[in-house]
This record gives structure tokens, sequence and C-alpha cells, in this order.
């Protein structure tokens, strides 16, 4: 990973904190090092295997932000201009008492939130997939999260792939315009998150490039397919072109 950092045409890239890429001392030093070297800037995607910041379980929930909070720090270390996480889980308690997955999504927020802050990190919360039993996937689910929240800081990184299969990108760009400060590029067929390469399944890419143009998106687009990547990557940068 180090050696293609070092070796990638792109000015953006994002640092996946888990499995055998998990950060730790060493590796921040090294890829500050490439970072300054190569002029890149680096955000980081947090843990997510086992983590549940929604969990009614306390040791689940004090674990899985303890691990969150040791990845924001590392974040900081990079500078990194953003660090991104997912939403907590539904799971059996909701099914009895309907909000406490909610209500506990919402206390873990506000923790990593006021802890990203004394660190000086900007945190940003990324749209789940109605395949998968994420608090927050839709349109809908992020207006009541942001009433419920009250936070005007908490910025949205929009998966486009997980947008697509819930049939809400257009509706997501439009309505959080002044929310979404980052964004994961891939694609899928509208059923599955396949995280295909942009352009090998069927989401409307020239309009979506159009419509991130029409709100003056500055943010960073990642390219978060599992291969084609530059395939995908020439792909953005043609219709970006187009633009012009």
């Amino acid at each position: 990973m180090l050696r293609i950092l070092g070796e990638i045409d792109v000015k953006y890239v994002e640092i996946m904190d888990e499995g055998p890429h998990s950060l730790n001392e060493e590796r921040i030093r090294e890829i500050r090092r490439i970072a300054y070297e190569r002029d890149l800037e680096i955000s980081v995607h947090s843990p997510f295997v086992n983590i549940d910041i929604a969990s009614v379980s306390y040791q689940i929930r004090q674990t899985s932000l303890k691990r969150l909070k040791k990845s924001i720090l590392l974040s900081g270390e990079l500078n990194s201009p953003i660090w991104v996480f997912h939403p907590g889980l539904k799971n059996e308690a909701s099914q009895l008492y309907s909000d406490v997955n909610w209500e506990m999504n919402l206390k873990s927020v506000r923790e990593l939130l006021a802890f990203a802050k004394q660190h000086d990190v900007r945190i940003t919360i990324e749209n789940g997939l109605v395949t998968l039993p994420f608090l927050l996937n839709t349109v809908e689910d992020f207006d009541r999260f942001y009433e419920a929240l009250g936070e005007d800081e908490l910025g949205l990184t929009l998966d486009v792939g997980h947008a697509h299969v819930n049939g809400q990108i257009f509706e997501f760009i439009n309505r959080y315009a002044g929310k979404i400060v980052h964004t994961h590029l891939h694609d899928n067929h509208g059923a599955c998150d396949e995280h295909l390469g942009v352009g090998k399944g069927n989401i409307n890419w020239a309009r979506v490039i159009q419509a991130f143009n029409e709100i003056n998106y500055r943010g960073a687009l990642i390219i978060e397919s599992e291969k084609d990547v530059e395939y995908s990557l020439k792909k953005v940068r043609s219709l970006i072109q187009t633009l012009r």
C-alpha cells in the first residue's frame, strides 16, 4: 500500500483503519512522510468490523467507542481533513423497545463529536444501506437524525453506491447539498452493494457528476470500487472534463 501511495497520480486518498490496514504509530509516520512528499491529502475511514455504536450492551458500545476514539486520534496525527464513520445498527432490542438503538446511536454520535472537537478532527457520518440493519439509510432517516442531533457541524459522507441501492442518490444530493462534505463513488445494479468500478453498473454517472457540480460541491471524490480503480478514475475525470 505504501508503495502504491508513492506512485499514484491522485490528490486525495482514503485509508481504511481496519484489518491488515489498521493504523499504528509506525504506519502513521510512513504515510505522513509519503503524503508530504507526494502532496497528498489522506482521509481516514473508521473501523467497522464488530463495531456498533448503537448497541444496548454497555460493554459492546464502550468497546466500539474506545476503538473509534483511537482511530480519531491517529487520524489527527495524519492531519486528515476527514474521518468517516458508520451509523449504528438495529438489533433484536428494537423489536422490544422501538427507539432504544436510535437513542444509543445519538448518544454515541454526540460523544464522538465532542471527542473529535477536543482533538481538532473533523468527523463525518456515512449513509448506510437498506439491505443491512443500519439505523441511517434513507433521506428520511437523516432528516430525523439531524433534527434530533441538533448539531450543525456533523457533515455527511454520501456513499453514492449505497444511495443507489436505496433509490435516493439525487434526493440526498438535493436535500443535503449543504451537509455533503465527502463522497464515496462505486457502482452497482441497484439491488445490492457490489462495489463495482464507476460505469460498470447502472448508475447514471453523468447525471451524478452534473448534480455535484450544480450544488458547487468541492469535497473529495473517493473511488471505492473493489476492482477497476484506474478505469474508474479515468471515467470520473472524463465526466468532470465535459463540464468545463
